[in-house]
């Protein structure tokens, strides 16, 4: 992962040096911005692999930047909270983060989390063959989704989430298997995380594309 480039959001320097530092030696490229403005500005400039972004920014928030960046450019995003809020973390996860660390956190985690995120956007644009499912048709090697013809931005979690229930379709995925699957988490304290994108990927595709099996998990219905 040498080639890939990731751009760190974070307004306190010592942590945006230790985390830029630590990237660097495991073979990413790195810019680090230290406000809102500057962080899109630098999205824009030189389009990031990945970003690392702090919630509260200077400027405008790291809510904020999220919703500009992934409106233009779908790429994952690993968020910073100073507290574990609920409601932020909601908020964080539909504006289109993908995964999220509260501080303080270990900066080796953190390493290992932007690996995963990048080996799975990764390993999701490998798999070859479009899925069609009804009036749904999901293409993995472009990362674009289409339902009655009509395309969907999608942000990359999104994308991986719904690509593996179209893969699925009508059986139900227990939210433990779709938080192992998709995020690499090995327990169910981030249900939520999958309640989240769910909501996300129903506003944008039609509530009545994903089944919710109470108790249980999801299942993708789309009409034959």
């Amino acid at each position: 992962m040498g080639s890939k480039r990731v751009l760190v959001v974070e307004d306190e320097q010592t942590i945006a040096e230790s985390v830029a530092a630590r990237l660097r030696a495991e073979g990413f490229t790195v810019e680090v911005a230290s406000d809102g403005p500057s962080g899109v500005a630098a999205a824009r400039a030189n389009p990031p692999d990945l970003i690392v972004l702090d919630v509260m920014l200077p400027g405008f928030d790291g809510l904020e930047v999220c919703r500009r960046v992934q409106a233009e450019r779908p790429v994952p995003v690993l968020m910073l909270t100073a507290r574990d809020d609920e409601t932020d973390l909601l908020v964080g996860l539909a504006v289109g983060a993908d995964d999220y660390m509260t501080k303080p956190f270990s900066i080796r985690e953190l390493a290992a989390r932007v690996h995963v995120l990048l080996r799975r956007v990764e390993r999701a644009a490998s798999t070859a063959a479009p899925l069609v499912v009804g009036d749904l048709e999901v293409d993995p090697v472009q990362r674009r989704v289409r339902r009655g013809g009509v395309e969907a931005h999608l942000t990359p979690i999104e994308f991986d989430l719904l690509a593996y229930l179209a893969a699925r379709p009508r059986a139900v995925q227990p939210r433990e298997r779709l938080l192992a699957e998709i995020w690499n988490w090995s327990d169910a304290a981030g249900s939520r995380t999958v309640d989240s994108h769910i909501k996300a990927l129903r506003r944008k595709l039609g509530a009545d594309l994903i089944r919710t099996v109470h108790g249980v998990g999801y299942a993708l219905e789309v009409a034959r």
